[in-house]
C-alpha cells in the first residue's frame, strides 16, 4: 500500500483557521437537534493537520488522512455538514469545553482521566513510535533505549505522559532520563530534529513510520504506549450519535476502506460506544 506524500510536514500550524467541507447532498433531516449542536446543521470538529496518516494538509493546502475522511462520513451519516477548525492540539480540550466546537477530530489517546473531562468514542488502536535521522547511530528494542538522550515530542499529550511515566521508572534503576524538549506540533519536533537540536523524535507510531518514508529519515521503534484513540465531544447526544454513525460505517463497509487506504488499525468492535463516565 502506497501512503501518500506528506510535503507539508515543514508546515508550522501554529494559526487558528477554518476549513469546510459540505457533506454529501442528501435529502435527510438531521439526526442532532440544533439544541444539541454548536451551528445548526453544523458538525464543528477541531483538527491539528500535522499527524499524517491522521491528519495533514497536502501541498494544495488541501486537508486530508483518514481522520478527515471520517469526520466527513460522520457529518454524511448525521446529515450535518462537517466543518474543520484547525487547531494546535494544547488547546483543543479547553476550546472545547468552551463552546468553541461539538468534538475533536486528532485522535485523542483513551485515558480514564480525559473520561471524565468529556464523552470519549474509541474507534481506532494506536501506540507510540520513535524516529531520526538516517545518520542517527541509535538503535532501539524499547524506549528505555533513549536513556540519556534528547528527544522531541509534543507538548501536554498522552505520549509526553506515557514518556515522563518511563522516565520515572528509570530513575529507580539508576538511569538517567530521557531529556523531553517539547513543541507544540511534531511538525516543530521534526523541523528541530533535522537541525539537530534534538536527537529523535517520540510521536504516534503512524506519523513515525510516514516521516521514516522521507528522505534522510529512519524509524527507531513502535508499539510503545499502545491504546485506544478517539472522538471526543462536549454533548452527550452528539457523542452518541458519532457511536451510532461509526457502527453504520462499519456495517456498510466504509470504516474498514478508510482504514485500509492509510494503514491505520481499526478496533475489533463491530458497534461502538462512549467509553467513561463523561463530564460530572
Amino acid at each position: 500500500m502506497r501512503i501518500p506524500a506528506f510535503a507539508c510536514l515543514a508546515l508550522a500550524l501554529t494559526a487558528v483557521t477554518l476549513s469546510s467541507h459540505a457533506s454529501s447532498a442528501q435529502a435527510c433531516t438531521p439526526k442532532l437537534a440544533g439544541a444539541d449542536l454548536i451551528e445548526p446543521g453544523k458538525l464543528l470538529l477541531s483538527i491539528n493537520p500535522t499527524l499524517p496518516p491522521q491528519q495533514y494538509v497536502d501541498a494544495k493546502g488541501e486537508l486530508q488522512g483518514l481522520n478527515v475522511e471520517l469526520g466527513r462520513a460522520l457529518g454524511d451519516k448525521l446529515c450535518l455538514k462537517t466543518q474543520f477548525i484547525r487547531m494546535d492540539f494544547p488547546a483543543m480540550v479547553p476550546a472545547l469545553k468552551g463552546g468553541r466546537f461539538d468534538g475533536i477530530d486528532t485522535g485523542m489517546f483513551w485515558t480514564e482521566q480525559r473520561s471524565k473531562l468529556m464523552y470519549m468514542v474509541p474507534y481506532a488502536q494506536q501506540a507510540i513510535g520513535v524516529f531520526a535521522t538516517d545518520t542517527s547511530p541509535l538503535k532501539l528494542t524499547s524506549i528505555e533505549g533513549l536513556s540519556g538522550h534528547v528527544a522531541g515530542i509534543e507538548i501536554n499529550t498522552y505520549q509526553q505522559r506515557k514518556v515522563e511515566e518511563v522516565n520515572a521508572q528509570m530513575a529507580t534503576k539508576g538511569m538517567k532520563p530521557i531529556q523531553l524538549r517539547t513543541f507544540e506540533t511534531a511538525t516543530d519536533a521534526t523541523a528541530a530534529l533535522r537541525a539537530g537540536q534534538v536527537q529523535a523524535v517520540i510521536t504516534i507510531e503512524e506519523t513515525a513510520k510516514a516521516v521514516s518514508k522521507l528522505p534522510r529519515m529512519k524509524l527507531l521503534l513502535t508499539g510503545f504506549g499502545g491504546t485506544d484513540i478517539t472522538f471526543d465531544f462536549r454533548n452527550k447526544a452528539v457523542a452518541e450519535a458519532t457511536a451510532a454513525a461509526f457502527t453504520e460505517l462499519r456495517k456498510d463497509g466504509l470504516y474498514d476502506k478508510l482504514f485500509d487506504k492509510f494503514g491505520m488499525t481499526p478496533i475489533p468492535d463491530k458497534s461502538f460506544a462512549i467509553r467513561g463516565t463523561g463530564p460530572s
